[in-house]
Parts: C-alpha cells; structure tokens; sequence
C-alpha cells in the first residue's frame, strides 16, 4: 500500500517529467516575469494573458528542481481560466500550505497540496514559491521586491 507521501512524490515526478504548460508565447496580450534563486540555481519565467479579469493563460519555462519545476507545472494548470480575485486567494492559501499554516480552501488548491510537506524543509520554501511569486507580482502589477529573488 502506498503512503501520502509517496504518492504526493509521485505526482511531483510526473509533473517534473512531463512539466504541463510549459514554454512561453511570442504572441500580443502575454506578460512575463523571470525569478531566479541564486542560492540553488532555480531560473524560472511565468508568462500569463490576462483578458476581462481572468488568467486566459499561463506559461512558465525555466530550469530547477523537481519542487520548482513541479510547482510552476501544478500552478499553471490550477490557475488557467481563474479570474484574478480567485487566484490571489489561491497564492495567499499556497503561501500559507507552505509556510505549515492551514489554508483556507485546502481542497481549491487540488495538486498544490502535495507540497504541504515542505514546511519541514525551510531552505525549499523558495523552490515552491518561486513560480507563485512571479505570478503574484504579474497579476498584482508590482515588480517582485523580495531581496532572496533576482529578478530580470
């Protein structure tokens, strides 16, 4: 019988090997930010097409860990079509599963959940967050000021 846990690995691996979303648009409407982490070498771009208050798409491309990469697969795919009052209450709840908080919708953050475990590993904090954060500062138009990012 297989555990929470390794199922919850399962489904990183999966999206980790076959990343959903990825790759970015060359076409009119996408706007992009590229995070990277200095400190493990995490490099991630998240491009989204925002029209009428919702997230008509969203994209990432980049390089990272299995946490990283995963994270930004599950968020595009849980973040398509959401206007952006839903999706600033998933970041808020995803911030909050990983920080070993309880959300306030654990079951609206569906595949997100399999990265509650990374409370217990505090220098992972960022390679599960680093994909949300670029998101956050594209659909709340701020430039991501946190110092642990290098933004270009």
């Amino acid at each position: 019988m297989r555990t929470v846990e390794q199922l919850y690995r399962q489904v990183i691996m999966e999206h980790y090997k076959n990343p959903r979303n990825k790759g970015l648009k060359e076409e009119a409407g996408y706007k992009k930010l590229r995070l990277k982490n200095p400190s493990c070498g995490d490099d991630v771009t998240v491009q989204i097409h925002l029209q009428d208050g919702k997230l008509q798409d969203i994209r990432h491309d980049g390089s990272g860990c299995s946490i990283c990469c995963s994270s930004a697969s599950i968020m595009s795919e849980l973040m398509k079509n959401k206007s952006t009052a839903e999706a600033n209450a998933l970041i808020q709840d995803y911030y909050k599963l990983i920080k070993g908080e309880e959300p306030q919708d654990m079951d609206a953050l569906e595949e997100a959940q399999v990265f509650s475990g990374v409370a217990q590993f505090p220098a992972r904090t960022k390679c599960a967050t680093i994909a949300w954060r670029a998101l956050d500062a594209l659909i709340n138009g701020s430039s991501e000021e946190d110092n642990d990012y290098e933004q270009s």
